[in-house]
């Protein structure tokens, strides 16, 4: 039987599918062409909601018609805004946030995540991540921004107080042309004494 580890995406899919459930709520930062977006809208539901976020236009706009052609549209609200923004508009807590840093698929590579407004990001989502509910980052290093983020992520997600956060890194240790990584982290739950 042939085994294929697959990819930081595909890890990524696995642990968000884990957390969501009829109901849930979910955070795409980053919301690039939509598909993450219409994934997880299937994952929450009817009675779910997903927030998305990215700041260029053509994004939003990608989206909102992949969500409109799959009769989902009412499930996501999409802001036209950077993610460091969401807890100006995320006003409830959530059972999983997703990001897939780097740039848009398909658009010019010189717009990228930056790490200064990703950390803010980071930042914001551990406070709307309820107890036992779930943060994925896949982090691009096959370029110099990329490169940035993944040591600042890497320092950020150590630092973690381990009583309050589980942060786990998977990612190829062989493969040429950095890969993409993914960075995982899981809010516990507070033990009452």
């Amino acid at each position: 039987m042939a085994t294929d580890f697959k990819s930081a995406r595909f890890w990524a899919k696995e642990v968000i599918e884990k957390a969501l459930f009829p109901g849930a709520r979910a955070i795409d930062a980053t919301m690039g062409n939509g598909y993450d977006t219409l994934w997880l809208c299937e994952l929450v539901g009817e009675t779910g909601k997903v927030y998305a976020f990215d700041i260029q236009q053509e994004a939003v706009a990608h989206t909102a018609e992949r969500l409109k052609q799959a009769g989902m549209h009412e499930r996501a609200s999409l802001f036209g805004v950077g993610h460091e923004h969401m807890l100006d508009t995320v006003h409830e807590p959530v059972d999983a946030v997703l990001f897939n840093l780097g740039w848009l698929p398909g658009a010019e590579h010189g717009v990228t995540t930056q790490t200064a407004t990703t950390l803010r990001a980071v930042d914001a989502a551990l406070v709307l991540l309820k107890e036992e509910a779930v943060m994925t980052i896949c982090i691009y290093p096959g370029h110099a921004e990329g490169s940035r983020e993944l040591e600042s992520l890497l320092e950020w997600a150590g630092g973690l107080d381990d009583k309050r956060y589980d942060a786990m890194l998977k990612h190829y240790l062989n493969q040429p042309n950095d890969p993409p990584q993914m960075l995982a982290i899981r809010k516990k739950k507070i033990k009452k004494k």
